[in-house]
Order: C-alpha cells, then structure tokens, then sequence
C-alpha cells in the first residue's frame, strides 16, 4: 500500500469526533496573549519604521530580515525560503489635473506593474470605450487615439461598513448592476476552454492594442466613497499603458459628463520604473519543534507584504504581527507542542498568493504531513470564528478547538469558503486550510487605500487574535491524530502568458 493509502485507512478507522481536543495549557497562552502582549509594538515597527512592503522592494526584504530576526529572539529557529518571483516596479513621482470642463487638480495613483508616460505630460479628452472584446474594441478604434480611457461605466457603490441594506435595496442594485453589464458588454458568451483561452490572451493582448491605437493611458474606477483609492496589479500583467486609479466620486463625474455629451478633458505624467527580469524574493518562517511527531506541522501564517499607498497596517501586518506574536506566546508559556509549529509570513500574496503558492510547491512531498494551515488576513479586526471552507465534517472540531477563546468572542464555526488568502494555495495538495473570519472594522475603507495605517488598528482586537491564534495551532499541534486529507488537484504553475507576435514591436 502506498503511505497515502495508510495514512486514509489509519483515519478511518479513527472517527474526528473522537479526536479529543487536549485544552491543557490554553489558559496560560491566553494569559500571556491578553496581559502581556507585544503585538502592537511588533505592529508599529512594522508599519511605522519599515513601512509599506511592496514584494520586491528594499523593505520587503528588511521586513524578512527584521521578523526573521525577531523570531529568534523568541528562542525560535528562523530562516527565509526564496522563490523566483517576477520583475521588480517601483511606483514614481505622478501630477494630474482636469482641464475642463473647469480646473482643479485630480488625485492619482497608478496602478501596479504598469507604465508611466514617458517623462511627458499627456493631456486628452476622457472617452468611455468598451475594450472588453476584440469585437467591441473594433467599434471603438476610432475614439482611441489621444484621449484617456474609461473601459466600463462608473461602480454602484454602497456602505459596506453602514446600515445593512434591505432586500428591495439589494435586489433593485443587483438588477442595476445586471442591466449595465448586459448593455455595455452583450449578452451571453462562450464559456468552451477555446473561448477562455481567447479571452485571457485578449486581455493580455488590449492594452498593447489600446497603445498601438494611440491611447494615451487608462482611468480605473477606486469604487470606494470618501475619495479612498483602490490598488492591485501583478508582475504576471505588465501593462505598457499607463493606468491610473482615481477616485470614484471623479470617475462617476466624468460619467455623468460624457452621459451629458460633455467631454472632460484632463492631463497627466506618471512616472514609474519597471524591473526588465525575474528576481528572487522570499517567505520569512519560524519554527518550534515538536516533541512526539516533529516531521508533522501545524502552519500559522499570514502575508508580510502589503501595497504601498498607505503602510500595509490592516493588510496584512495585522495577520502578522498576531502569527509573530502567537509564536512569542507559545515560546513564552514553556509549553511544548507535540507537532512542529511553523509560524510563516509569505511574500507576494498581494500579486497573487505567489509566495505561498511557492512554498506549498516547494513542500508537496511533505503536504500529507501538515496537520492543517491557519491565515488571519481580513484586518484588523477581533476573531469571531472559522468558516469550515467546505470541509463542513470539522464543525464539532472546530466548536471544539474555540472553546477556551469562546468567552473573547471566537465561538462561531460556520458553514463557507473564504478566498483570495494564502490558506488556497495549500488546498490543492489535499491540506485542511483555513483563514479566521473577524470583525471588519472598517476593512472595506482601509483596504487597499491610502488609509491602510496604524492608527486603524484595534490593540484590544490583536491582543485577542493573536490568543485564539496561539490556541487554536497549538491544540492542533496536540490532537492525538492527523486530520483526514481533502481532495487533491493537479497544480499548473503561474506562468506569464506574452502578447501576440507583433504588438510589442508596434508603436
């Protein structure tokens, strides 16, 4: 039989609700979590004296320098696990303004991994084009050249963080949202892998086009109130256009104007440096050794990267400063876990859970040996439970492990699956994963923006988070069995997929 083939069977004939959870210890750790923490001045360092930490710049690496360090003057082992990662960008000075139809200066940022204008300043009218299709874009060619794009109609926006609205306001929103989509795009489309393929290479494909056609660079909608902006971008779409977010309350003016058939006109310079080959980064991780079982490892992780508008407070120093500071307290308490604690702060997950995906690729032969994978990546904000990600047999487990912490508030296990953290990158190889649901605090704001900073944080919160972290890992690290295995899936490498043959060389 194969070792996989055992290791099912051994489950099997080990029911998980007789897997007893051991609660030893776990007022220690949470005394120690609650009283005598450091997790704010880990936070503040972090946010305040390193700051932003764009993957591939000079302060992602002194923070992997810094936690590493950090670490080990926990009393832990600590070392930095490289990957390759894709070309460097560095975010230069940028200037805008509306020239009509009246003055006043425009905030602007560019979006990741995109050009600049060349040390020029570039000024045109603002034109809405539908560039979603090779057939709409044809239509569209000949508003192109020299103007500044709109590619979709301004966002719906609502308060997340305000009163919920009631179901006539969702329904009546979904059917707005529904009916733009069906005017501006067309209705229908092939969802056959040909059709797919075409559509992803069309999207690497139309800004090199839109370029080509003379545009002078696109306006992205922020789609948050208050003026906050939104930012995104990924080494794996370089765009050779510039790309500038601006604030929704403009982007929706500039709507309404060209609605009115009034052409804003605006000017612009941005100036950004692109990397011209891949580089090396780095995942930053910790490690306590376990007592009976050290080749099996529980994973306590969260992403040390951030975007670079404000200084990465809410996403995602938070997360690890609670996994640094989980880490401390189980150092601190003497306690000794009977699995290995592997306490990981990834790189890259703001371009695309590239560092975690890297190192779930890198430790695939020993995935049958990690008990589970726990991420704090959703702000600042209290741990209020876990949502099952789909492996809705660990309820009574999970209603289980929150039982020391119910009394701060984590004592909700329900039924979801959480995206777009580091915790995915796990799943595919069989792993139990999983990311904390918590308060959001205003994450909706903050995400993102330029509001990303220390002074939204919750010190009460993060004391609590980094609690229920330490407990939750460690009475994983104690369970007297390994958790079954989920499905597994064929994992294709992230590759960057080039525009067609011609674009590039085409001015």
């Amino acid at each position: 039989m194969t070792r996989r083939l055992l290791l099912l069977l051994a489950l099997v004939a080990t029911p998980l609700a007789a897997q007893t959870v051991d609660t030893t210890g776990t007022g220690v750790l949470i005394g120690e979590a609650m009283n005598r923490s450091q997790v704010m001045t880990t936070l503040e360092y972090l946010t305040d004296v390193i700051g932003p930490r764009l993957t591939g710049s000079a302060a992602m690496k002194q923070a992997n320098d810094w936690t590493e360090a950090q670490f080990k003057l926990y009393g832990m082992t600590a070392t930095q696990e490289p990957y390759e990662y894709g070309v460097t960008w560095e975010r230069g000075p940028i200037a805008f303004r509306i020239d009509a139809p009246f003055p006043r200066n425009l905030s602007a940022h560019s979006w990741a991994w995109t050009a600049g204008t060349g040390g020029k300043t570039l000024t045109g009218p603002v034109v809405l084009v539908d560039a979603s299709t090779p057939e709409s874009l044809a239509v569209y060619k000949g508003k192109i050249k020299g103007a500044w794009l709109m590619l979709r109609p301004p966002a719906t926006i609502q308060n997340p963080d305000g009163p919920p609205m009631t179901a006539a306001d969702s329904a009546a929103m979904q059917a707005e949202r529904q009916a733009r989509a069906a005017a501006f795009r067309g209705a229908g489309r092939d969802t056959s892998a040909a059709a797919r393929q075409a559509r992803r290479q069309f999207g690497v494909d139309r800004n090199y086009l839109l370029k080509q056609y003379g545009a002078l660079g696109v306006l992205t909608d922020a789609s948050k109130e208050f003026g906050l902006m939104n930012m995104s971008g990924s080494p794996y779409s370089v765009s050779p256009l510039p790309n500038v977010v601006i604030a929704h309350e403009d982007y929706a003016q500039f709507g309404r104007l060209i609605e009115r058939g009034v052409t804003p006109k605006i000017s612009g310079r941005v100036d950004n440096t692109l990397g011209t080959k891949p580089v090396t980064q780095w995942n930053t991780i910790g490690e306590i050794k376990g007592t009976e079982w050290p080749d099996q490892v529980v994973i306590l992780g969260a992403h040390l990267d951030s975007w670079d508008l404000g200084t990465g407070t809410t996403d995602n120093a938070t997360g690890s400063a609670a996994v640094m500071e989980a880490a401390r307290v189980i150092m601190a308490s003497g306690l000794k876990p009977k699995r290995t604690m592997r306490f990981i702060l990834f790189s890259g997950e703001e371009e695309g859970l590239l560092g975690s995906a890297a190192y779930a690729a890198q430790h695939a032969s020993e995935a049958d040996k990690i008990q589970a994978v726990l991420v704090l990546d959703n702000g600042a904000g209290m741990i209020t439970g876990m949502a099952l990600q789909g492996r809705n047999e660990d309820a009574q487990l999970w209603t289980d492990l929150l039982a020391p912490v119910a009394a701060l508030g984590a004592d909700k296990v329900r039924e979801g699956n959480k995206g777009g953290t580091d915790h995915l990158s796990f799943i595919p190889y069989g792993v139990p994963g999983w990311n904390y649901d918590q308060e959001s605090r205003g994450y909706n704001h903050t995400h993102h923006s330029q509001i990303d900073t220390y002074d939204h944080a919750v010190p009460g919160d993060l004391r609590q988070a980094s609690a229920v972290m330490a407990v939750t890992g460690f009475e994983l690290a104690n369970l007297p069995v390994l958790l079954p295995r989920g499905p597994t899936r064929e994992v294709t490498p992230r590759t960057v997929l080039p525009p067609s043959p011609g674009l590039v060389a085409k001015k």
